[in-house]
């Protein structure tokens, strides 16, 4: 009877050590207003894809970088991936016109939340694969001029915001709501 006790303790703690870990993973969402992001670049994206000299070149390759990467690393690659728009993609564009540049320091600004957002999270480690997948984005970013990879960067920005909403569809739903 006894072993039968301290086994049902075990199992129960065993879960709750789960639940306990899953609402941590859960806090490591991003909540923001992913729909009011795309329609902002839907607001700008044919007139940065007009300046896009390699149409034949893809930073973002969908089907090779981003639709590998595993469960757990989503959050690493996410975190990586702002910080990349944040460091490089937004701050080497250069743009003119004024109501462009304001849906991309709109965007920009969005980014900055979500990477404070994932700075906060204990639970988003970085494995090798992460990194790798990262490091391809910015390999393929540092192939071409920087004025024509930030361009290239932000045309594309529509495949990241799809692949957040994807593997962050916890706050998804909510942030459609207008939160």
């Amino acid at each position: 009877m006894k072993a039968l006790c301290v086994s049902l303790c075990l199992l129960g703690a065993g879960l709750f050590l789960c639940s306990a870990h899953a609402r941590g993973l859960r806090r490591c969402l991003i909540s923001t207003n992913l729909h009011r992001m795309e329609e902002s670049f839907r607001g700008i994206k044919t007139a940065i894809q007009a300046k896009d000299t390699f149409q034949n070149v893809t930073i973002l390759s969908p089907s090779e970088t981003l639709h590998g990467i595993k469960p757990l690393d989503v959050c690493c690659v996410t975190k990586n991936l702002l910080a990349f728009y944040v460091d490089r993609v937004f701050k080497d564009h250069r743009e003119l016109n004024p109501q462009i540049m304001r849906k991309i320091s709109s965007l920009a600004n969005s980014f900055l939340y979500m990477q404070k957002t994932l700075q906060q999270c204990k639970l988003c480690h970085c494995r090798q694969e992460a990194t790798n997948a990262t490091r391809i984005i910015h390999d393929n970013y540092d192939q071409l001029e920087v004025r024509a990879a930030a361009v290239k960067s932000l045309g594309e920005l529509d495949v990241f915001l799809a692949w957040i909403d994807k593997h962050h569809q916890g706050t998804s739903a909510a942030s459609r709501q207008g939160t």
